[in-house]
């Protein structure tokens, strides 16, 4: 069977069902807003192309900023660089406030295309998603880190492992915390729900976008007394 002649057809299939389907209800590019190609599904090439993957030297240097000296997260990998007013930010605010959850799962595919050769260097055993309070998750409808995540199990073909980690008290938002308040706001407000299930794992967390670190910093030190073997951090942007 010549797979790559499949792939074409199965392509050429969903394009001409688009097509069709556009002519009925038309799709928009969440980011600009733009009306989207039949072969485009959730963003548009100028949007997409605009997305900044950050340098090597930036994600060592934030490392160090944020995670070496605590030494809980071992490694993490985020796939773009977050700018305040771009396309990417419109991007994450419609699947964070508008529902559209199979955006955040097309940003988790597109994650696993990049992380995979560091995934296999970090020998990761579990996926687990940065979990919300139940009273957002109830105001937004759905966690987008887990469907980022979704996205990123089905590329990796890793296991992501949803409501190991629960957080168990209402934290105040962090937008306007210095990095010691956004700690101080996160202490003990992550527990572990199953330990058997993390016990002598190699994790990966994943949130949507990474800032000060010190949700993960946390989601991590968690997981670490409850026995997981190390844990490492990846999302879908790092905000500078």
């Amino acid at each position: 069977m010549d797979h790559s002649k499949t792939g074409r057809l199965i392509v050429n299939v969903m394009i001409s069902f688009n097509h069709i389907f556009d002519f009925i209800l038309p799709r928009f590019c969440p980011a600009c807003n733009t009306k989207l190609p039949p072969d485009k599904k959730f963003i548009c090439r100028s949007c997409r192309d605009s997305f900044v993957n950050p340098s090597t030297e930036f994600v060592q240097s934030e490392f160090e900023k944020k995670f070496a000296e605590e030494k809980i997260i071992s490694g993490f990998f985020p796939l773009f660089l977050f700018q305040k007013d771009a396309p990417l930010q419109s991007a994450i605010h419609a699947f964070k406030y508008q529902k559209r959850f199979l955006l955040a799962v097309e940003f988790g595919q597109m994650l696993g295309e990049r992380f995979g050769k560091q995934s296999s260097n970090w020998k990761i055993d579990l996926i687990i998603p940065v979990p919300l309070h139940s009273l957002k998750k109830v105001e937004r409808g759905f966690n987008q880190s887990f469907y980022i995540a979704k996205g990123l199990s089905r590329s990796l073909k890793i296991p992501l492992l949803h409501g190991a980690l629960k957080r168990n008290r209402f934290t105040e938002s962090q937008t306007t915390k210095t990095l010691v308040e956004r700690k101080e706001n996160m202490a003990e407000a992550f527990i572990v729900k199953n330990e058997k299930k993390i016990e002598g794992k190699t994790i990966l967390l994943l949130d949507d976008v990474i800032t000060t670190g010190a949700t993960i910093g946390e989601c991590g030190k968690i997981l670490l007394a409850h026995g997981a073997k190390a844990v490492y951090a990846a999302s879908l942007a790092i905000a500078e």
